[in-house]
């Protein structure tokens, strides 16, 4: 197994944004290790740190964008709405007793190269302004 490592490419150049979105790198690799482990727990774990960070950093770079004055600020939140929702029923699907892990897996991944690598770096100029 390999683990994902930060990219200058994922770089906003915003450090406390950056830092942040370090965590969702974090998360994927222990993603990884409760798969290789079989250990819903961890997964669940995974699921409970991802539920907070939706919530504590989409409010904080929404407010950065709100501050900024970024004219996709709307849409940009309508993406992340989408994604908490996505969390949301991952983990209830999980409660459930469904195995989400490979899904979770793959939507983090696409999640950190799609919306990271290509949304926020849209807005990183208007607030870096």
């Amino acid at each position: 197994m390999s683990y994902l490592q930060w990219s200058d490419d994922l770089s906003t150049g915003i450090a406390v944004i950056d830092s942040q979105h370090k965590r969702i790198i974090h998360y994927i690799n222990q993603l990884e290790d409760a798969r290789a482990l079989n250990e819903p727990d961890l997964v669940y774990e995974v699921l409970i740190h991802l539920t907070d960070y939706t919530l504590s950093h989409f409010a904080f770079e929404e407010s950065l964008m709100e501050d900024a004055d970024y004219v996709g600020a709307e849409v940009h939140a309508k993406t992340h709405d989408s994604f908490r929702e996505k969390i949301k029923s991952y983990t209830e699907r999980h409660k459930a007793g469904e195995d989400v892990a490979e899904e979770l897996s793959k939507l983090l991944n696409v999640w950190l190269i799609e919306h990271i690598a290509n949304d926020d770096n849209s807005y990183a100029p208007a607030v870096l302004n």
